[in-house]
């Protein structure tokens, strides 16, 4: 069973990095940018899902 958790908090840390690294290359302000990455560091799996949905968004590369 450890293998399991194992596994769900390796999955909950990639997205976590994930979303903090689109939060930190989003033209949000500086101000909002620390509120969602603190938001995501304290409550990962519920911050997460709120910024999935509410937060800012990294700026799509142009090829």
């Amino acid at each position: 069973m450890l293998e399991v958790y194992g596994i769900g908090g390796f999955i909950v840390l990639v997205l976590s990095i994930w979303a903090i690294i689109s939060i930190v290359g989003s033209s949000a302000s500086t101000g909002k940018k620390i509120l969602w990455t603190l938001f995501v560091l304290v409550l990962p799996i519920l911050g997460f899902i709120c910024w999935l949905l509410f937060g800012p968004k990294a700026k799509e590369a142009r090829i």
